[in-house]
């Protein structure tokens, strides 16, 4: 298994359909991909970047974003996200994030920073509600 350290990447590549853009995930009223979904591919290459290299009990989450959307990106157009790790300082990874249109040209770029966990003390903090629902105190 590789260890965490700086180098390692992953790519992801999606085609913007419908489900993607700004007006079906109510961040805008236009046709072209969304900023929230620009983030969630940007994630997914994170992750995919260190898939490899965390223990079976651990998990990644996320801690801090900052992304900047710099160019629209139509119906039908590919998006390629590249994540890069660039530092690791304990249990925090720190990812260089950029999107391309396949001639090239910036869609975006930023920064994750994501927390390594045991995934099951991760999720016994939680309060999950059980197979019936949330208790009654627990509705709004």
């Amino acid at each position: 298994m590789p260890s965490l350290a700086p180098g390692l990447r992953a790519s992801v590549s999606h085609v913007v359909a419908l489900p993607d853009t700004a007006e079906a995930l109510g961040s805008g009223d236009v046709p072209v991909l969304a900023t929230p979904r620009l983030l969630a591919w940007a994630e997914e290459a994170t992750c995919a970047a260190v898939a490899g290299a965390l223990a079976a009990n651990q998990t990644s989450v996320g801690k801090h974003v900052e992304l900047s959307h710099l160019a629209p990106s139509p119906l039908g157009e590919r998006v390629t996200v590249s994540a890069v790790l660039v530092a690791v300082d304990g249990r925090l990874l720190r990812f260089e994030v950029t999107a391309e249109h396949p001639d090239g040209s910036s869609v975006a770029r930023g920064a994750v920073t994501r927390a390594v966990v045991d995934r099951d003390r991760f999720l016994a903090r939680l309060c999950l509600p059980g197979p019936s629902g949330p208790s009654p105190d627990q509705t709004s």
